[in-house]
């Protein structure tokens, strides 16, 4: 009896220590692969994944991405888009359900943010506004396809536009004041010249400012919709259970939702910021 209990004990403890050998291994296993679950799982979603590795350019680093790749999907999609719905020139009236949905929402953008805004200034700077809108659209909606990348989700993105959107702006007022004229407007009506030297650093920066938001606004809206769908994704596998499953998974479903109209809404404040900015800059003064 004694010698059956020992035998017992021995092979119970071998038998513990295989199952915590397989747990090290699947540890191991999972730390080799980044930690495929949780934050590593999320990132890896969300952060911008190589795909052709490209040498450096004069320290630039020339690699593409699924960022990139989605940037020339949806300049392609664009310029098809457009070619084809208003490629004939000798009629104004649009034919086809794409060329109406197209003029609908250009004519809603040009009548509603460029022109309250710009005024007789808007048909000079609807063609940068109204890109702008028709970009940041197509690739917030088309990061909602399942396998695709969201390109706006990537903070050099939203900085590029906020650049573009930045030189717009200053050029917008050398060609309205000229150059010296726009540098007087950093300089408040009414300011003595010995506070310049506070004053234009001041004016400046603010400047920066704006379209540095401008950057972020974008930037964090878009990946904040990803973010929570994948925490959602990451409860169902946390408990594993059929019974939990349903709720994350409805919510999901809701926020996904949520997501498209999220696409419409950040296309149109990008588009409506960057036509007060400009505003801004062809005003007289500050």
């Amino acid at each position: 009896m004694i010698q059956e209990a020992v035998q017992q004990v021995v092979e119970h403890g071998h038998n513990v220590a295989q199952q915590a050998a397989e747990h090290g291994e699947a540890a191991a296993h999972a730390a080799e692969h980044g930690g495929e679950t949780g934050v590593g799982f999320m990132l890896h979603h969300i952060m911008a994944q190589p795909l052709i590795h490209l040498p450096k350019v004069w320290g630039v680093d020339m690699t593409i991405t699924n960022h990139t790749v989605m940037i020339w999907i949806v300049s392609v999609i664009m310029i098809v888009a457009f070619g084809l719905s208003f490629r004939r020139r000798d009629s104004l009236v649009p034919r086809g359900r794409l060329a109406n949905a197209l003029e609908a929402l250009v004519l809603y953008i040009r009548d509603n943010v460029i022109v309250p805004n710009l005024g007789h200034h808007a048909n000079t700077y609807a063609p940068y506004l109204l890109t702008a809108f028709f970009f940041v659209l197509l690739c917030n909606l088309l990061g909602l396809v399942p396998g695709a990348a969201t390109a706006t989700g990537n903070i050099g993105v939203t900085a590029g536009l906020a650049i573009l959107t930045l030189i717009t702006v200053i050029f917008a007022g050398i060609r309205q004041h000229g150059l010296f004229g726009y540098m007087k407007t950093f300089l408040p009506h009414g300011i003595p010249w010995w506070l310049s030297f506070v004053m234009i650093p001041v004016e400046v920066m603010s400047l920066l400012t704006k379209h540095f938001a401008l950057t972020i606004r974008l930037f964090a809206n878009m990946i904040a919709g990803h973010l929570t769908i994948l925490s959602l994704m990451s409860i169902i596998f946390i408990f594993r259970s059929y019974y939990v499953a349903p709720f994350p998974l409805a919510i999901m479903i809701f926020s996904s939702l949520l997501e498209i109209l999220i696409a419409f809404i950040q296309a149109y404040v990008f588009t409506i910021l960057s036509s007060v900015f400009i505003s801004g800059s062809l005003a007289s003064e500050h």
